[in-house]
């Protein structure tokens, strides 16, 4: 793996199952292949295969010339042949994720049947866990009431299959969880493979480049998707097994509210993307409404059908009986409907009656519900009802669901976060005040300014025309207020401010929305404003500004009246770009670490938000081992996240992996708020270290990327980005608004256009290329430093002692692992005399920082320490080198022809997806 010769891939015992179904699976493309291509293509097919796997095997010993077979077989190739190439082996990744998530799900049973210890990270195990530590029933109950995991789904463009194809894949997850079943005949094994052969045929014949961008509201669908179909499905299952977990331990109840929410950035996220606005964050608060509204009718008329129960045979209270008459007054066209033959049946005839004025709710008719609250009351009644009269086990349990589900999405579904970069909120004001120096202004004027503002008053200026960016922002905030009228004050998530620096920022959103007609009977703005914290400058004022806010009698009267919460974003992905792995890791960890401290001496509960991205140069990798690995205190129960892009489908595509991660994440934040780890006296000489390992770091890192116009074109002609800004993924532009406008995608070696381009695109690009560069540089040579300074010895123990520095370790890692510097070189070809410049200083820091890694985890090869991890990297890596190799020698030839949309574009766009499948990762 990685220079290092591939190994065998062996599975484990336990893995068993996974091989053969890599096997099944493989065979049935390979059948789909030959019957919609013909023979002589899947000879094709194969011998790339077997070129590739030959390639891999030779290892670095064999030189750039190990892979020239391969080479050979794939460069020249007639586009549309190309094309369908690519698609093969993409087709191939697509079964073989899917086969490695049902594995997983698999895995979960497992451990669900045996008797013997529970799975780890799983809620059993982690109640277990806190128990054996000591935790006391009050404790423990403590913490249920203030534990909260919220998932936030975004819309970011890094999901590069299109919603007909992931539906298709939700088919085949489904028939490959029923052939879970061991007591399935062959003929409905063979039943089940027809099926799944189907949905990989029609997917084949399927055109995989939507025709148009997605507008936001499609973009809203996708998310959707996920909500209605998968994770409206796990919630009640989700407390269930909370629920078993603690009885088990604890004679306490489970809390019904707030463990689980979800959010969504879909039609409120305006940084960067003009289609965003107050229509759109209306429409979607619009749509979310309906399709919860309609799958609550469809739960109130199954359990209308299966509550059958007669008055003549069983009790019903009288509270009931009340809602019985009336809400047969209010809705006498649905009590004629019940045929007479049930009227005495209260529970059928009282969630026909329930289903009713759900639809009525749903339409805006009268008689509609006017918040979830009073339908969670009519749940409650039955509950109550059904537990006097002997009906624990005659329709309590889905009674119950339904009321989990109720008080999770209440009528919204989801929460819609707002966001808006702060630049913007200045040339707004700007505008508004008629002060043309507004954004150059010293920070603490700005603030003197605004406070006077909010302290006395004045009000809303004249606006502008319709169609200016004053009046469209003001609009926003008239919409927020609309729609917390309409879905109650839960439904609209914080406000995040982009690019977070000063205080002004936070008290930029109060003024506005006091003008835009956001503003309680006290003149409190009644929203959350929460900083997001990305750039370096954000990251280490972060604490300086959110004691300025906290000693302001202003901004402690907002919190007064929100509760006396606040929540702080951070971002991973622009500190990332502008730093480098190393010290953008440990900045946001010194940031949350200073955040906490300044907020322990209020009594503000904090919340961090985490804008974690797929890759681990964004914030991804494991998220549990981040969350035990945070500062202290950074966590105490609560913890929300993005979740972006091709990681929803990872994550929350089928119901089992849905059900995993929600248990898995939801126990690693008791975890880390109820074990915090003991006071270690060498954190303070390892702090000294690591602030000398993030300099180096960034300085070797910037050294490279920030070495002018010379090395923006390497990056340009060296990976895929002039296709990936043309890709239809996404209702927003590739690069930042710069002046009003968006940088052009092919300006090369324009200044600051690192600066302009938005993080994903820019990771997206590395990715495809096979660098990976933004996970892993830098730190070779600030790790050569460091051992210099210190010693190995100190290094090692750091990595083993100290959660921060070890999850760090293991992320680059992974990274590296995933990485392959051979295929790299080819890209690197491709910018000419730049590569030759670059590409040297490129290989040399990735064998640094391998040789490092496997040091100071003492390993023999990259991941020996996470074997199923490092089977999957092994079995993927040469399946996705012949699309790599095509994708070389098809940018060659779209740019020597002027980069028209032709043939040639279309098979650069499979060239994504496919890779982007087989590593299984983006931006």
């Amino acid at each position: 793996m990685n220079g290092k010769g591939r190994r065998e891939v062996e599975f484990a015992p336990k893995d068993a199952q996974l091989r053969d179904d890599v096997r099944t699976l493989g065979a049935l493309v390979g059948d789909v292949l030959r019957e919609q291509c013909g023979d002589a293509f899947f000879q094709l097919v194969e011998r790339a295969r077997h070129a590739a796997i030959a390639g891999a095997g030779a290892g670095a010993g064999a030189g750039a010339g190990a892979d020239d077979e391969l080479h050979a077989l794939v460069t020249g190739l007639p586009a549309r042949d190309a094309e369908t190439l690519i698609r093969a082996f993409s087709t191939y990744f697509e079964v073989v994720n899917l086969a490695e998530r049902i594995h997983r799900i698999r895995r979960r049973r497992d451990y669900l049947r045996a008797a013997a210890a529970p799975q780890e990270g799983s809620l059993r195990a982690t109640v277990a866990q806190l128990a054996d530590a000591g935790l006391t029933p009050q404790q423990a109950a403590a913490l249920l009431q203030r534990l909260r995991f919220e998932p936030v789904f975004t819309a970011h463009p890094t999901e590069a299959t299109r919603r007909t194809l992931l539906e298709k894949e939700q088919v085949m997850g489904r028939l490959l969880v029923e052939r879970l079943d061991p007591s399935r005949t062959p003929d409905e094994e063979r039943a089940a493979l027809a099926r799944i052969r189907e949905e990989v045929t029609t997917a084949w014949q399927t055109d995989p480049n939507p025709s148009a961008r997605p507008t936001v509201m499609d973009e809203l669908e996708n998310v959707l998707f996920y909500l209605t179909d998968v994770v409206y499905r796990v919630v009640p299952p989700f407390y269930e097994e909370l629920e078993q977990a603690v009885r088990g331990r604890y004679d306490i109840q489970v809390p019904t509210r707030a463990v689980l929410r979800f959010g969504s950035w879909v039609g409120g996220d305006m940084d960067g993307n003009p289609n965003v606005g107050g229509d759109t964050l209306r429409a979607a608060f619009a749509r979310q409404r309906d399709l919860v509204l309609a799958l609550y009718r469809r739960e109130a008329a199954e359990l209308a059908r299966r509550l059958s129960q007669s008055g003549v045979r069983t009790g019903v209270s009288d509270t009931v009986r009340e809602r019985i008459a009336a809400y047969a007054a209010q809705f006498p066209k649905a009590l004629a409907a019940i045929p007479t033959r049930y009227h005495d049946m209260p529970y059928r005839v009282l969630f026909t009656l329930l289903a009713a004025r759900l639809e009525a709710t749903r339409r805006d008719e009268f008689g509609g519900y006017g918040a979830a609250a009073d339908l969670e009351r009519d749940l409650g009644a039955v509950i109550a009802s059904l537990r006097a009269h002997g009906g624990e086990h005659a329709g309590l349990f889905g009674v119950q669901r339904l009321l989990r589900r109720v008080e999770t999405f209440g009528f919204h579904l989801a929460t819609i976060d707002v966001r808006q970069h702060a630049g913007v909120h200045r040339a707004v004001l700007a505008t508004l005040l008629r002060d043309p120096d507004w954004s150059t202004r010293a920070p603490d004027d700005r603030l003197i300014r605004l406070r006077r503002v909010l302290e006395n008053g004045e009000g809303p200026p004249a606006r502008g025309s319709p169609d200016d960016q004053a009046t469209r922002t003001l609009d926003v905030f008239k919409a927020i207020g609309e729609c917390r009228a309409r879905l109650g004050a839960d439904a609209v998530g914080p406000y995040i401010i982009s690019m977070a620096e000063h205080a002004d920022d936070v008290f930029s959103v109060l003024v506005l929305a006091r003008w835009g007609g956001l503003a309680g009977g006290a003149g409190h703005v009644p929203l959350d404003v929460a900083p997001l914290f990305e750039s370096s400058a954000g990251l280490e004022d972060g604490a300086r500004i959110m004691r300025t806010l906290l000693d302001d009698s202003y901004y402690q009267a907002h919190l007064a009246a929100r509760g006396m919460r606040q929540m702080v974003m951070i971002g991973y992905s622009d500190s990332n770009k502008e730093l480098g792995i190393g010290l953008s890791r440990w900045s946001l960890y010194r940031a949350q670490a200073g955040i906490v401290a300044t907020m322990d001496r209020s009594s503000v509960e904090l919340t961090f938000f985490h804008g974690r991205g797929g890759t681990v140069s964004r914030g991804g990798g494991r998220i549990t081992s981040a969350i035990v690995s945070a500062p202290p205190g950074s966590v105490r129960g609560r913890f929300r996240v993005t979740e972006q892009g091709e990681v929803i489908n990872a994550k929350y595509g089928l119901r089992g992996i849905a059900m995993r991660t929600l248990e898995q994440t939801t126990s690693a934040v008791m975890r880390a708020t109820t074990l915090p780890r003991a006071h270690d006296a060498r954190e303070e000489t390892w702090t000294t270290i690591m602030n000398d390992i993030g300099r180096d770091s960034r300085d070797a890192y910037r050294a490279l990327v920030y070495d002018g116009q010379r090395f923006v074109e390497y990056f340009r002609r060296a990976t895929p980005i002039d296709v990936i800004q043309r890709m239809t993924i996404s209702s927003r532009p590739a690069s930042r608004v710069s002046g009003g406008h968006v940088s052009e995608p092919h300006d090369n070696g324009k200044a600051g256009e690192i600066e302009r381009l938005r993080a994903i695109p820019w990771v997206f690009a590395w990715t495809q290329s096979r660098h990976l560069l933004p996970g892993w540089y830098g730190l070779g040579t600030a790790l050569d430093r460091a051992a210099e300074r210190h010693g190995t010895g100190t290094l090692g123990e750091m990595v083993r002692d100290w959660p921060f520095l070890r999850a760090l370790i293991d992320d680059i890692e992974m990274v590296l692992a995933v990485a392959d510097l051979s295929i790299a070189a080819r890209y690197a070809r491709l910018a000419g005399e730049l590569g030759n410049q670059y590409f040297p200083a490129i290989r040399a820091e990735f064998d640094r920082t391998v040789a490092h890694v496997l040091a100071l985890k003492q390993e023999q090869a990259l991941l020996d320490s996470d074997p199923a991890l490092q089977r999957s990297i092994l079995l993927r890596n040469p399946y996705v080198d012949p699309m790599s190799l095509l994708q070389i020698d098809l940018l060659q030839r779209w740019r020597a022809e002027g980069r028209p949309d032709n043939e040639v574009f279309r098979a650069l766009l499979a060239s994504v997806r496919g890779i982007a499948q087989g590593l299984q990762s983006t931006g």
